[in-house]
């Protein structure tokens, strides 16, 4: 089993990193931190410190000057469930899930899991069923349908669910087969550019602008840790899209704030405005969505030559299920980690990962995926693309290994935890919340833009220095 070192090791060549430069990363801690038989605080500190890593690279492109990078493993598995730690004028977060989101039985014995945080989900759930947004009337009603039939009309209705699967019957599909032939992360050049100079700033990302576009957890990560090295984070998004406050209030710290609605000529003039000065455009909405609005790879690279374009989805760029809407809960149950989860703890049905993982530990390559690209740019010019997503994240994972007794690991303590936590002011109230993970010798990753409500600010990039 290899060592976080190695992990680490792995992801900078894919990022194509110098070798030399791990030297400036040290790793505390041992693993298993959290209860799992996957190693999952292992993902979690290799990740962090990967994207911290890419940032220390940049502030050598910038300065010529070299700084150390330091994650701690305990610190690490904390920050990949930083929502949990939240609190608002001391108050902790209100229910994670809707009333009829989680597990379900089948007519043929098999388990789904449906996520209906989202009200527009929660209701296609019901109008599929032809019931109720009530559990046992939801239950009543699945025991009507096969799980993959289920999980197929699901889909096709408009909702977001997933039949929990072992991991040889996830290896059997298509889909599975599908992404066997990509790398973790893909970085490639898109189109012909100059190489932009660095703008002026003390820190790594200062200057860097980028733009949001995602929601939930994974892509809001990425902008935070972009904003935590310094960035200029806008985060756009639209009055008419539901968002889940408390993940707002999260991942919002640092970060800029505006609306446009991409549905009418106005909101799409106004993010082509944006656009046009941006350096990274980061998004996770499903393949080809964007695309049909006029904000393809492509079409970005046209309107701002040079951009580093990032796209995030659930399970995968191509095969049949690219298309398919997905969270973390859905891609660990499709893919097999409930079910593995659940024989190694010896329970009947699906049992979770301590943490939401897949999307903590993708935001955090989305980072490093979007940092290592805009070195690249730098230096040969171009524009690029970075592709992810939950399901490659999650097959990555699991190449890391099992831990024969993760599961007896304790959960963490509050007094583990408090050294992790920090306060600030907001938009919503006082705060309480984790610290950026990655520990830096001379720029310490911070947060100096409170977190505010969407739509906030006005959709106008701050000047440069």
């Amino acid at each position: 089993m290899k060592a976080v070192r190695d992990i680490l090791a792995d992801l900078w060549a894919l990022g194509d990193g110098e070798p030399a430069s791990l030297g400036a990363v040290t790793l505390t801690g041992s693993e298993p931190v959290l209860p799992s038989s996957f190693r999952v605080d292992a993902a979690a500190q290799a990740t962090i410190a990967a994207a911290g890593l890419a940032a220390t690279e940049i502030w050598k492109a910038r300065t010529g000057q070299a700084q150390g990078v330091a994650v701690d493993m305990t610190h690490a598995a904390v920050a990949c469930r930083s929502e949990r730690y939240l609190r608002v004028d001391g108050q902790p977060p209100p229910p994670a899930w809707d009333a009829i989101a989680g597990v379900y039985t089948t007519g043929d014995g098999r388990f789904v899991r449906l996520h209906t945080n989202f009200p527009h989900h929660r209701d296609n759930v019901c109008k599929v069923l032809g019931c109720r947004p009530e559990r046992d009337e939801v239950q009543r009603a699945l025991m009507q349908w096969q799980g993959e039939a289920f999980e197929t009309a699901a889909y096709d209705g408009g909702c977001v669910v997933a039949m929990m699967r072992s991991h040889d019957e996830w290896m059997a599909t298509p889909q599975a087969q599908a992404l066997e032939r990509l790398p973790l992360i893909q970085i490639e050049k898109i189109g012909e550019a100059a190489p932009r100079p660095w703008p002026q700033g003390t820190r790594p990302l200062s200057g860097l602008r980028v733009l949001d576009l995602s929601r939930v957890i994974a892509g809001p990560v990425a902008g935070r840790t972009w904003a935590a090295h310094g960035a200029d984070v806008m985060l756009v998004s639209s009055p008419n899209l539901p968002s889940i406050p408390w993940l707002v209030i999260d991942t919002g710290r640092g970060k800029l704030s505006a609306f446009a609605d991409l549905r009418t000529a106005q909101g799409r003039d106004t993010l082509r405005s944006l656009l046009a000065q941006a350096d990274v455009f980061s998004q996770g909405y499903r393949p080809q969505s964007l695309a049909a609005l006029g904000f393809s790879p492509e079409e970005a690279a046209r309107l701002s030559p040079g951009i580093v374009y990032v796209s995030l989805c659930a399970y995968g760029s191509t095969g049949p299920w690219a298309g398919r809407r997905g969270f973390d809960s859905l891609v660990q149950a499709a893919t097999g980690f409930n079910h593995a989860e659940g024989q190694a703890a010896g329970v009947a049905g699906p049992k979770e990962l301590p943490m939401q993982i897949l999307d903590h530990a993708t935001g955090y390559l989305m980072a490093f995926g979007a940092m290592m690209a805009r070195l690249r740019q730098a230096r040969q010019g171009g524009s690029w693309h970075v592709k992810v997503s939950l399901a490659q994240t999650g097959r990555w994972l699991r190449s890391l290994g099992r831990l024969e007794r993760g599961l007896a690991a304790a959960d963490l303590s509050a007094d583990r935890i408090s050294p992790f936590l920090e306060q600030s002011p907001s938009g919503f109230g006082a705060l309480q919340a984790v610290r950026h993970a990655a520990v830096m010798t001379q720029t310490p990753a911070l947060w100096d833009r409170p977190a505010i409500p969407l739509g906030s600010g006005r959709p106008e990039w701050p000047s440069r220095l």
